[in-house]
């Protein structure tokens, strides 16, 4: 497999932790010409006209057949800036108590543990979209199938988006998820914090400011295709800025100028979130790292991998060969992403 790469600062060798998969199946192959003939299209068309009232929202309402594996369990969780969904597949292990009846959904912000609150792993996934679209029902099978594997619940936010809200106000969102799972049985030290794309950015942005604020360090961190430097220059000059099956090199400067705009309005408290590549990375827990060889964010991933592995944190970073962005959601149709999801499953079971 050949994969075009930046030039970055070398690593330690005992730290260089990069696994290659190759191969790329029919149903693979597939995936990545429907995509480019249908959402490619409409990301272009939206990257001429971006402050259009496109329905984003609508999204989210239209994904209703993206039902999660069958058997699982699911509860409504009201967080106090937005919605959340507490989701576990069959296989995993069940919520702590107090996680599932309707009046503790609504308490135990303060971070005290739930009575009788199982000590196990949880898992805070937070969804991609570019921070402007997707939510609960888009990602609900992709989390599921990550409850799963991982033997896990799952509390899945649905945060507050561009271009109404900062990226602050999603981090914010996150750390109200973490504080929950703290407040129902869940030490900070058993939550994995997961998502893909612009939720890879949010995993990384709420991990360090849970650290940063005293809340402590997680167990891990999960990043499936992530976004890591709102600076678009590095995945411009890439290659892979010309192969990406799914974002035209458009979208991703039209994306930092509306990441920009949304900073400026941002309101009192709001001030602006640095990309976690540029964090001071030292205190981060162990990061899992899942990308596509050819997908426009392949450049943010490395360098994330790297950036963590340079402050001595444990990374690994996973390169799939020609998968599509996040291609993990279309496990149960593509071969590599059933693989990709047992890998999840394997890196987080081995934190424990």
């Amino acid at each position: 497999m050949s994969i075009a790469r930046t030039e970055l600062l070398p690593l330690p060798a005992h730290s260089a932790t990069t696994r290659e998969f190759a191969g790329v199946s029919t149903q693979s192959r597939a995936l990545s010409f429907s995509v480019r003939r249908t959402v490619r299209p409409f990301i272009e068309a939206w990257s001429y006209a971006p402050t259009l009232p496109w329905p984003a929202s609508m999204i989210d309402h239209l994904a209703f057949p993206l039902v999660p594996v069958p058997g699982t369990h699911r509860r409504r969780v009201d967080l106090p800036t937005c919605p959340a969904e507490l989701l576990w597949a069959p296989g995993a292990a069940p919520p702590a108590q107090g996680c599932t009846d309707g009046t503790a959904a609504r308490a135990g912000m303060d971070g005290t543990a739930a009575r009788g609150g199982i000590r196990g792993t949880a898992v805070l996934y937070l969804h991609g979209g570019a921070f402007l679209c997707c939510g609960l029902t888009t990602h609900r099978h992709l989390v599921s199938r990550i409850s799963a594997a991982t033997g896990a619940p799952v509390l899945a936010v649905g945060y507050r988006m561009l271009p109404r809200h900062p990226i602050r106000r999603a981090v914010e969102d996150g750390l109200d998820g973490l504080r929950w799972l703290v407040a129902h049985g869940y030490p900070v030290e058993r939550v994995v914090i997961a998502g893909d794309s612009a939720g890879g950015f949010l995993t990384f942005a709420v991990a360090h400011e849970a650290v940063r604020l005293g809340i402590g360090r997680p167990a891990g961190t999960v990043a499936l295709s992530p976004l890591t430097d709102l600076d678009p220059r590095g995945k411009l000059d890439h290659p892979n800025s010309h192969r990406c099956a799914v974002f035209p090199r458009r979208a991703v400067a039209v994306l930092s100028t509306l990441v920009e705009r949304a900073e400026r309005l941002g309101g009192e408290g709001a001030e602006p979130v640095a990309s976690p590549v540029d964090l001071d990375l030292s205190e981060m827990p162990p990061a899992l790292i899942q990308t596509g060889s050819e997908e426009m964010t392949y450049v943010d991933a490395e360098l994330m991998a790297r950036r963590l592995q340079l402050a001595g944190v444990s990374a690994e970073l996973q390169v799939w060969e020609r998968q599509v962005h996040v291609f993990q959601a279309a496990a149960g149709v593509v071969p590599e992403s059933g693989r990709a999801i047992a890998e999840i499953g394997r890196f987080v079971r081995e934190l424990r």
